[in-house]
């Protein structure tokens, strides 16, 4: 039996909300709206509408916009690791392992929703120092950290070297990905980053 999805502004016959609490509701509609249109054009009022939710909730659970926009950028960071990892944990040969982040990059690239880092477009207007600028610090911390780790594991003189250049790549190709719509640019970072790695050896 076909089962109705709800909208996050949507209600049950009972008035009741779809089973999600107030904070999943304003999450998924902030992602929903953020994505398709920008961090910066949607406004509080708009996400509370999409969500169904009182305005209230949203300050008290976030504080402010840009409390949300932070759990927004949370939420893309672990689905980001997560993917990584699920990616990196399906090889045991240090090198596979390392070329393996830009596999699960060119997965993402051909995802039809795919546009672009969310860190670049949420960090191109905020204000230097805030929640936003840290939150996007602390994801290339980690992506950078995970490249040195593998990097080290594969044998490179200078992993710390290495990692940055691989970064580079990496941000690249997510910024090419997106703007010439090419997914198979995937294809070019990953063989970018195999020579860095052949030379670092």
């Amino acid at each position: 039996m076909a089962t109705r999805t709800l909208r996050p502004n949507q209600t049950t016959r009972h008035g009741a909300a779809d089973g999600r609490s107030a904070r999943e509701r304003l999450l998924a509609s902030a992602t929903e709206l953020f994505d398709a249109q920008g961090v910066q054009t949607v406004g509080i009022d708009r996400i509370i509408e999409h969500a169904g939710v009182a305005k209230a909730s949203l300050y008290n659970l976030f504080g402010n916009k840009e409390g949300l926009v932070r759990a927004y950028l949370a939420a893309r960071h672990d689905g980001t690791t997560a993917r990584l990892m699920a990616a990196i944990e399906r090889h045991r040969s240090p090198r596979k392992r390392l070329l393996a982040v830009f596999e699960a990059q060119g997965e993402l690239f051909r995802a039809r929703d795919f546009r672009g880092c969310a860190f670049v477009a949420a960090t191109a207007e905020a204000p230097r120092g805030g929640l936003i600028e840290r939150a996007a610090d602390d994801y290339r911390s980690q992506i950078r950290a995970l490249f040195t780790e593998l990097a080290e594991q594969a044998g490179a003189s200078d992993p710390r070297k290495l990692a940055r250049q691989l970064q580079v790549i990496y941000d690249g190709a997510g910024l090419a990905a997106r703007m010439d719509r090419d997914p198979s640019i995937a294809t070019t970072a990953r063989a970018a980053a195999e020579t860095l790695l052949d030379a670092s050896l």
